[in-house]
């Protein structure tokens, strides 16, 4: 009993160490208890044995008691057999993988030390990616030095497998490096003409802002008022972030270079989105200004089919009064088209609102469960 509760001590300690979430030690500790119990009745016995010798009588009961003590220690051994069959995987997996804890830590450390003596040796030392991943590796590896000592199979294990994620995505800068200096070429090329088409389509902005002043009322156009002014900013940003970009990859940092063209790109974009709002404003009231009743007919239509939804699916007492409701707001708000100068783009946004909330009672209609005869 005394060697099989050994073994799977020694086993079920693998296990906290490796796979401490298992919780062996819990399931083991009964099993323990009951070795424990049986040996100190063993010893017991054979105290009142050995006295009984001494004093030269007979121990009373002996046989029996013999008999029951024997008894414990066989059914004690039987559960250790038997706790270590039902969990033999496990605790035989966990007896390996410790093993191989100190091992797999000297392997990371040595390929880290590799690819650290690489980084430090490389042309590329002082890309910023390089730097971040190389700096990311002393880390590990100092975090896995000082949990060596003392600390647990799975905390070692743990420190290990960080350094070896570390180490590889070092490599992979390293990897990567030699084909920055292309891109940063690429990307300053690229933005160099986007910059160029957006101070073309900058200039449009004026035209069109005059053109809505002059033809709409000065509603339409309001929250409009500062995006040349903000289109104009963007592209000097742009423009200077390009700038500081050339001089990045002419001192050999394409990666500054590439982070800058990005910063470049955003600020185009900001410029774009800036333009485009009042040309597509122009553009939209123009078209409502020609054919007011059109968006008007196609919202309608939109109410339509929504009610018919409502009806295919039984729907009608919970949402035909709110479909309704719609009609009327379409109503008001076609109503507001009168005067010289109609306040075009208030009509064009309360339809866009309405269609958005038909759209929600569609959504939420679907959902709902009911007969389908569509």
């Amino acid at each position: 009993m005394d060697k099989r509760q050994s073994a799977a001590e020694a086993a079920v300690h693998a296990a906290e160490q490796v796979f401490p979430d298992r919780r062996m030690a819990a399931a083991w500790e009964p099993v323990r208890g009951r070795c424990y119990d049986a040996a100190g009745a063993y010893v017991a016995l054979t105290e009142r044995l050995e006295q009984a010798e001494r004093d030269g009588i007979a121990l009373a009961q002996g046989p029996q008691q013999a008999q029951s003590v024997t008894r414990q220690l066989t059914d004690a051994a039987r559960a250790v057999d038997e706790f270590y069959r039902g969990n033999q995987a496990q605790l035989e997996h966990a007896v390996a993988v410790l093993g191989t804890v100190p091992q797999l830590a000297q392997q990371v450390k040595v390929a880290a030390a590799g690819v650290r003596g690489q980084a430090a040796e490389s042309e590329y030392a002082n890309y910023p990616s390089v730097r971040s991943q190389a700096a990311a590796v002393d880390e590990a590896l100092i975090t896995l030095e000082a949990a060596e000592p003392g600390a647990s199979a799975a905390t070692v294990r743990e420190a290990a497998n960080r350094l070896e994620t570390a180490t590889k995505r070092l490599a992979d800068a390293l990897a990567q490096a030699p084909s920055r200096a292309a891109a940063a070429k690429t990307a300053i090329s690229s933005v160099t003409t986007r910059l160029a088409a957006a101070r073309t389509r900058a200039e449009g902005l004026a035209p069109a802002y005059s053109a809505l002043l002059r033809e709409f009322s000065a509603a339409s156009s309001a929250d409009l008022a500062d995006n040349e002014r903000e289109s104009q900013r963007a592209i000097e940003a742009a423009d200077a972030a390009l700038g500081r970009a050339r001089a990045a990859a002419a001192a050999h940092d394409p990666e500054t270079a590439l982070d800058l063209t990005t910063s470049a790109r955003g600020y185009l974009t900001e410029a774009e989105q800036q333009v485009d709002a009042v040309t597509k404003r122009l553009a939209t009231l123009r078209a409502v200004r020609s054919d007011p009743q059109e968006k008007a007919k196609a919202v309608r239509f939109r109410l339509r089919d929504a009610q018919m939804l409502a009806v295919s699916r039984g729907l009608v007492t919970e949402w035909g009064s709110v479909l309704d409701a719609q009609v009327a707001r379409i109503d008001r708000i076609s109503e507001t088209l009168s005067g010289r100068h109609p306040d075009y783009w208030a009509y064009v946004v309360e339809l866009d609102t309405i269609a958005d909330f038909i759209a929600g009672v569609v959504e939420r209609m679907r959902k709902q469960a009911g007969p389908r005869r569509e």
